[in-house]
């Protein structure tokens, strides 16, 4: 069975938990460098989860697009970083389990807000995408998202190029409000074509 269609068949798909605390217990700080440093944390950290009976297995690639690692100074290789979090990933994950892809924010704004367009946050999440899905994922998850706009042009930028599944969840600041946008209300852009192969 295929990620999509036990997203369509199981009446419940249980996901795998943080990974960035997890990091942090072992003294490990930033996202990126463990994959490429200290993947023996990693992949225990995810066979525990394995472990604990979870559906899927989420690579530990969140924010790992070419906006953030190059304008917050990661210094490690996009291509590297993505490839072994997936690669661990798959490792960590058993008969049955699922990998996905993990595609977080660019850390940055868009226009008027920031100085990034559109075009420019969909090719550093295309990018990412093209990478994670011929490493062998499952599908993608998009989250930890404040900005509706970034998390549909994450969201494009995956189905438009790739045919694997994609989830998207939205980050609320505590005043439940997203970051100021002139977007449609959620129900309109996320339709429930989003879940199909």
């Amino acid at each position: 069975m295929n990620l999509i269609t036990a997203l369509k068949e199981k009446n419940v798909i249980l996901l795998d938990g943080a990974i960035g605390t997890e990091l942090g217990k072992h003294g490990l700080m930033g996202r990126a460098r463990p994959n490429l440093d200290n993947p023996e944390v990693v992949l225990e950290i995810q066979r525990e989860y394995a472990r604990c009976g979870c559906d899927v297995i989420t690579a530990n690639t969140l924010t790992m697009n070419r906006i953030y690692i190059e304008s917050h100074k990661v210094e490690v290789s996009i291509q590297d970083v993505n490839r072994a979090g997936v690669e661990i990933a798959k490792k960590a994950a058993g008969e049955g389990q699922y990998v996905l892809g993990n595609i977080g924010s660019t850390g940055q704004l868009l226009e008027p807000y920031g100085t990034y367009k559109e075009s420019q946050f969909y090719e550093a999440f295309r990018e990412q995408g093209g990478i994670l899905a011929e490493t062998g994922v499952d599908g993608f998850i998009i989250e930890t998202m404040f900005d509706l706009r970034e998390a549909l042009c994450a969201l494009r930028a995956c189905k438009e190029n790739f045919p694997l599944p994609v989830i998207v969840s939205i980050a609320f600041a505590p005043t439940l409000r997203l970051m100021p946008t002139e977007a449609e209300p959620l129900a309109v852009l996320f339709p429930s074509t989003v879940m199909e192969s």
